[in-house]
């Protein structure tokens, strides 16, 4: 896309300044090393966590279950009624659980991408943490009985969790993370699949090739 297209776009406009913004390199810098030399002592871990029994990122499709869980929550709260709260409850708590596992393989694909990945990554997981104290706390408070802060606490924690997921798709989707060769070779085909034959042929600025 165009830098116009950009411009049309204040999602979009705000993923490209994590891009390029430094205000993260130095967590960066104290903690990619630690996670990537993890993964070298553990190859057959990181290659499970990257996904490569798949021949795709796992991590994607493990999303799919605390965000599933949490949805599933939220609508019981809207439209469930008052029998329903038990069951929101459960599945606020199962999410949570669900979370761990899950942020295990995006904190492996995070440290095997390029700079500008991480450093939107490194937001995706700060806005993640936040989202899952929310859960976290939404399910305690309605342990507690106070069900109506339960609820706005899990409200909130959607809305968080909803702009993660962009910046999540952003770096699957524009920026091309993670590296295909951690999960599996790109292509078997002798000649390249369409969308990498376009990437390497596409023109533009330097800014909207993946991230590598």
């Amino acid at each position: 896309m165009s830098h116009a297209d950009d411009r049309t776009s204040p999602a979009l406009r705000a993923a490209r300044s994590l891009e390029n913004s430094d205000a993260f390199d130095a967590v960066i810098e104290r903690w990619q090393p630690r996670v990537a030399a993890a993964l070298e002592r553990r190859p057959e871990l990181a290659a499970r966590l990257h996904g490569r029994d798949l021949g795709h990122a796992l991590h994607p499709l493990m999303t799919d279950l605390p965000l599933g869980l949490w949805m599933s929550a939220t609508t019981l709260d809207l439209v469930g009624g008052d029998s329903a709260r038990p069951h929101a409850e459960r599945l606020l708590g199962l999410g949570v659980l669900a979370a761990l596992p899950t942020s295990l393989t995006g904190l492996a694909d995070w440290a095997v991408s390029g700079r500008r990945t991480q450093r939107v990554g490194t937001a995706h997981a700060a806005l993640n943490s936040v989202a899952l104290g929310l859960y976290a706390g939404s399910w305690a408070l309605r342990r507690r009985g106070a069900h109506s802060a339960g609820v706005a606490a899990s409200l909130l924690a959607t809305g968080v969790v909803s702009a993660s997921g962009y910046l999540g798709g952003h770096m699957s989707f524009r920026l091309g993370a993670p590296p295909r060769h951690h999960s599996g070779p790109a292509t078997t085909r002798t000649a390249p699949d369409a969308d990498e034959a376009d990437v390497a042929t596409a023109p533009g600025p330097p800014s909207t090739a993946p991230d590598a």
